[in-house]
């Protein structure tokens, strides 16, 4: 199983706990993924109940499924590092490699038998059954020759961002902005149109105009979900560099613009920010079955469902300029993800979960915040014990059995 982040932890200990021996390989030397080396907070997103994103959000601390962020959702990064790695080791049938990176796959014909990774200690070779991309840029179906898709027809893929905290806040006049959603107001008028005259007035890059508050864990600090580059492929390896520069950059110039300018921000300072780019869309791997936004609008239903009642909306960050892409935000009605999504079109012994699985622009842009994803790693784990104890491929595998598993953790999936 390679990516240790929301999708790839959930569905190494839902694999675990159905008895399968699972590796997991992650490139970072702490597991988390986004909610802990990529500073990202509030957890977005909803699903049914009882599936393992209420258990891990329990143990962040994170109470409500406030599927939009507007009371917080915050949770502690430092924290989580000890308690997500805590999560995990429970569980005696998981291996753990850290600071490993995926270099190639084991394939043989259209079947993936398991993948080479560039570790410490030299090349490792990882051969299963049946193995699990949860790495966020399809590294492994990429490498097995999945067909991909990246960024909307044009090509072009919504922002990188670099979240970080500020402490110094003045809680009684302070503002809290969770997004375009947001109409608190400042002075008198929507923030968020108030920022963008500040930007109009060159007072703020016009890629910064979209300033986004989050409230954090302790009062007086916030979580700042603006900085912005747009035009960069994290699939690139040369353009990771400069793209994170130009975000530590924004960081500083953000703050000075908060302090100078913000009521109840005048004594904010820098105290975390995430050490890896933020990244919202790279490759996604077309499957056996292509979601569309317009069917997440409906609230669509599936009879092949492992994942129900996914909630967000379509959150596309403008590839172009500042804010959302589109002139309204589109809100969705719960609804499903089918296990079609999951399995590589034309591929064997391979699933993905996370925010690379078989969707559309736009659809993308919806189910690849961290509550949806986690859900769809519990989903995929257990397809992925059920196939390795059977011995057959996943698509092989009859997926009513991976709903009778789902459905006695107390996950209702047909309404």
């Amino acid at each position: 199983m390679a990516g240790a982040g929301p999708a790839g932890i959930c569905a190494a200990v839902a694999a675990a706990r159905q008895g399968a021996h699972v590796a997991l390989i992650e490139r970072y030397g702490v597991v988390g993924g986004n909610l802990t080396a990529g500073y990202v907070g509030p957890i977005l997103g909803s699903v049914c109940e009882n599936t393992i994103r209420d258990e891990v959000c329990d143990l962040l601390g994170v109470r409500d499924n406030d599927w939009i962020g507007e009371h917080g959702n915050a949770h502690d990064f430092e924290a989580a590092k000890l308690t997500l790695a805590e999560f995990i080791a429970r569980e005696r049938n998981i291996e753990v490699f850290l600071q490993c990176c995926v270099s190639d796959v084991i394939r043989e014909g259209n079947e993936v038998k398991g993948i080479k990774c560039a570790s410490n200690e030299g090349p490792l070779c990882f051969e299963a059954p049946v193995t699990i991309d949860c790495t966020g840029d399809a590294i492994v179906a990429f490498l097995a020759g999945a067909d991909v898709e990246k960024g909307r027809s044009d090509g072009l893929m919504q922002p990188v961002t670099l979240e970080y905290t500020i402490d110094g806040v003045d809680e009684s006049r302070g503002i809290i902005c969770i997004g375009d959603v947001d109409d608190v107001q400042l002075d008198g008028e929507r923030f968020l149109d108030w920022c963008k005259k500040r930007a109009d007035e060159g007072k703020l890059p016009q890629l910064l105009a979209a300033v986004r508050l989050h409230p954090s864990v302790r009062p007086g600090c916030r979580q700042v979900n603006t900085t912005q580059v747009n035009g960069v492929d994290i699939t690139s390896a040369a353009s990771i560099f400069a793209a994170d520069l130009e975000l530590r950059r924004q960081i500083n110039l953000l703050t000075q613009f908060l302090r100078e300018n913000v009521p109840g921000y005048e004594n904010c300072r820098v105290i975390g920010s995430g050490t890896t780019t933020g990244v919202r869309e790279s490759r996604r791997v077309m499957g056996d079955y292509v979601i569309d936004a317009d069917e997440m609008a409906e609230g669509c239903r599936f009879p092949d469902v492992v994942v129900h009642k996914a909630l967000f909306i379509v959150d596309i960050h403008n590839p172009e300029g500042a804010g959302q892409a589109e002139p309204s935000i589109q809100y969705c009605k719960p609804y499903d993800l089918p296990y079609r999504c999951f399995l590589p079109r034309g591929l064997e012994g391979l699933f993905v979960a996370g925010r690379c699985i078989s969707g559309t622009h736009r659809a993308h842009a919806s189910y690849r915040v961290m509550s949806i994803c986690m859900a769809m790693g519990e989903a995929v784990g257990i397809a992925a014990a059920l196939s390795a104890s059977m011995k057959c491929t996943p698509r092989a595998l009859d997926v009513r059995l991976v709903q009778e598993r789902l459905e006695a953790l107390g996950i209702a999936l047909f309404d």
